[in-house]
């Protein structure tokens, strides 16, 4: 890679003429081709990307690889399962959970529909023997009550039959409260309570069944899968930092993520025609356009090996989509000269 800054002026000018006149691709002194079809204004250093920059894939959760179901070089599309891990444990919390909520939607509901229809019969059944059984105690007091009078049983025996009125009639009392309470409707404390339940349970069963979802590693786009770093019976912990399972990339088409440096940033717009070069493919050129150039000024992303390299130079990060059926390996560092 050469110095990434061409102005062409002067003798460069000539050159350019030169090469334009006899289709030579480079000036061999110096490897940096100067001829296109519009003067070089810009010279800077790239790299080779996809559509979208790699995307790392990893678990979200702990556990055994137990299925790899793509390699590397593979197409997937958005959603694809990728890999799985082991799921048994999830799979039973989700059963436990769905169990919780059906639990707390049969009680729930039973508060809602109140008492069956066959309880409330019986209910009331009861209620009207323990009033049978008071208007029984209540003649037998008044019977008792007559004899004692005409000296015929002592007053201890009428007496007797009083205490029995009584305890009939908190008997009657007794089956009154039960018949109402299962003929009443649920009270709005206890039917808030059932409801607060039933959300409780069904959280917990979401939340099981999100940890049950990500035993399942899945493709968030499409793309080529470009490396994979683990093999079905390794383990991934994203708490030990061993979640990394793929690297993915849009490989539909390609581009050079370039470092203009600051001096040259008025001299480039969004549309300009690019051609790029490699050193590992002599003599070809890659033509592209410039479709974003970066807002702000930061450092270098690209080193190339000159001793005389600057380190320290501030640069204007600029995206170029290389032009359809251009293929070139992901990550490969070219030189990029823009054209006016």
């Amino acid at each position: 890679m050469k110095r990434m800054s061409l102005i062409v002026i002067g003798a460069a000018s000539l050159a350019v003429s030169a090469w334009a006149m006899q289709g030579r691709a480079q000036v061999a002194e110096t490897n940096v081709p100067v001829a296109h079809e519009k003067p070089i204004v810009v010279a800077a250093a790239g790299r080779v990307e996809g559509a979208s920059e790699t995307v790392e894939i990893g678990a979200d959760i702990s556990g055994r690889i137990v299925d790899m179901l793509v390699d590397e070089g593979a197409d997937v599309q958005p959603g694809q399962v990728l890999a799985r891990l082991d799921s048994l444990d999830y799979r039973a919390r989700v059963r436990s959970a769905e169990a919780r909520v059906g639990v707390a939607v049969a009680e729930r509901d039973r508060l809602v529909n109140g008492a069956r229809p066959e309880d409330r019969r019986q209910a009331e059944a009861q209620r009207a023997h323990a009033q049978a059984a008071v208007d029984q105690a209540d003649v037998e007091v008044t019977r008792r009550l007559g004899l004692m009078r005409d000296g015929v049983i002592s007053q201890e025996e009428y007496e007797r039959a009083v205490r029995d009125a009584k305890l009939a009639r908190a008997r009657l009392n007794e089956a009154a409260e039960r018949s109402l309470s299962v003929s009443a409707s649920a009270r709005q404390d206890e039917l808030a309570r059932a409801q607060a339940t039933v959300a409780l349970a069904i959280a917990q069963l979401d939340e099981a069944r999100a940890l049950f979802a990500k035993t399942e590693i899945r493709a968030p786009q499409a793309g080529r899968i470009i490396r994979r770093h683990r093999r079905a019976g390794e383990m991934v912990s994203p708490e030990r930092g061993q979640a990394l399972v793929f690297e993915l990339a849009d490989l539909s088409h390609l581009r050079v993520r370039a470092d203009v440096d600051e001096t040259d940033v008025s001299r480039i717009a969004t549309g300009q025609r690019v051609f790029v070069t490699a050193d590992a493919f002599p003599g070809q050129q890659f033509a592209g356009r410039i479709v974003r150039v970066g807002e702000s000024l930061g450092r270098k992303n690209i080193r190339t090996d000159e001793p005389a390299e600057k380190k320290d130079t501030t640069i204007l990060e600029t995206l170029i989509d290389l032009d359809a059926g251009v293929k070139l390996p992901l990550g490969l560092r070219v030189d990029v000269f823009i054209g006016k």
